[in-house]
């Protein structure tokens, strides 16, 4: 039996991985559980899994590395939002844990760093995202050097059909209306302006060390596909399931088995499956976001922390939509190019950027 640390435990991955370790008590058991701030829901929890170590996150990060040292887990789940997931993700790496991450931060930020521990430590990093966690159940059965390129699907999020001109007049309740998924308010609203499938554009090149020109988004609304490769003789192959977050956790809880769990079976014939282009002039942070993974240095940094603080500027009302995109290129319009050698540089780079995204405001 896997014990498992969930980081995030009220948030929506937490919340999904704590019913799937519901489900399958026989595999999966709580070692920990951090959340924010939620106190009663953390003690509630804590009751429910018979789990006698769990804390909220104003105690720092010096309360995780307590937790892994007093429980010793095998696994840990990162289901923190945003730029903050980071420095746990490098804390559990150090232990040489195996990382089950939902924070595409740590490795839109900080890939080599974290995959340079990963190796040092001998532990593995196994994406969440249901779209990573697709690409690379894919990888690992048909081996690297026979992929030639990878798509990423998109739902396009609530904005999908809806002309430019009206883009700019969308509130905050418009955009947290996602048709597909049931998310946070940050990557809710992140899916709305695809700034989501930008992120996950660069963990894709990060993560499966794949040119940009090699990585292709597709707009899915059903998400039934969470992603596709192409392998070398033109080939597509795709993993296919219902629209549950609790499909990839399993899939990385689990790994390297592949086990039998407590879901419904997916059926071909509830659905039709239907394919568009992106409208990439309409939606600019998917361009902004292949421009940073093409480039080296601090770019993917900045183009996620600028992105944060307009968001957050966007649900307070500060700012519209389509201002998102506008602070995120001016930040991006910075010289970027110096190499984070270490984390501290990195989160140097991350404070620099959320500056000059405030000094836009």
């Amino acid at each position: 039996m896997k014990k498992v640390l969930v980081l995030g435990c009220t948030g929506s991955i937490g919340t999904s991985t704590l019913d799937v370790i519901r489900n399958m008590k026989d595999e999966f058991s709580v070692a920990a559980l951090t959340a924010h701030s939620s106190v009663g829901k953390v003690k509630q929890l804590a009751d429910e899994f018979n789990c006698d170590y769990a804390i909220t996150l104003n105690e720092g990060v010096d309360g995780i590395k307590r937790l892994i040292e007093k429980t010793t887990p095998d696994i840990v789940i990162n289901g923190i939002a945003g730029a903050a997931g980071l420095e746990p993700s490098r804390i559990v790496l150090d232990y040489g844990i195996d990382l089950a991450l939902a924070n595409k931060e740590t490795i839109v930020m900080a890939a080599p760093l974290v995959q340079a521990l990963a190796k040092k430590r001998n532990c593995s990093i196994l994406p969440v995202d249901s779209e990573h966690s697709a690409i690379f159940n894919l990888v690992e059965r048909f081996g690297s050097d026979s992929i030639d390129s990878l798509v990423i699907t998109a739902s396009g999020g609530p904005f999908r059909m809806l002309p430019r001109e009206k883009l700019a007049l969308v509130t905050v309740e418009d955009a947290l209306k996602h048709p597909t998924w049931d998310m946070g308010k940050k990557i809710t609203i992140d899916s709305a302006s695809l700034a989501n499938k930008g992120l996950e554009v660069i963990e894709a090149c990060r993560l499966f060390h794949v040119p940009v020109s090699k990585v292709q988004v597709v707009v899915h609304p059903q998400s039934i596909i969470h992603s596709l490769i192409r392998t070398n003789d033109g080939v597509m192959y795709g993993q296919l399931s219902e629209p549950d977050m609790k499909h990839p956790i399993v899939s990385a809880l689990s790994w390297p088995k592949v086990l039998p769990n407590f879901m419904e079976k997916f059926n071909l014939f509830d659905y039709e499956l239907t394919f568009f282009k992106p409208r990439f002039e309409d939606f600019p942070m998917l361009s902004l976001a292949f421009s940073a993974a093409e480039k080296n240095g601090g770019y993917t940094i900045a183009f996620n922390a600028a992105n944060e603080v307009a968001v957050q500027a966007f649900i307070e009302r500060k700012i519209g939509f389509l201002d998102i995109p506008r602070i995120t290129a001016a930040v991006l319009d910075k010289d970027w190019s110096k190499e984070p050698e270490n984390f501290d540089d990195v989160f140097a780079f991350d404070s620099m950027a959320r500056k000059y995204a405030e000094e836009v405001l």
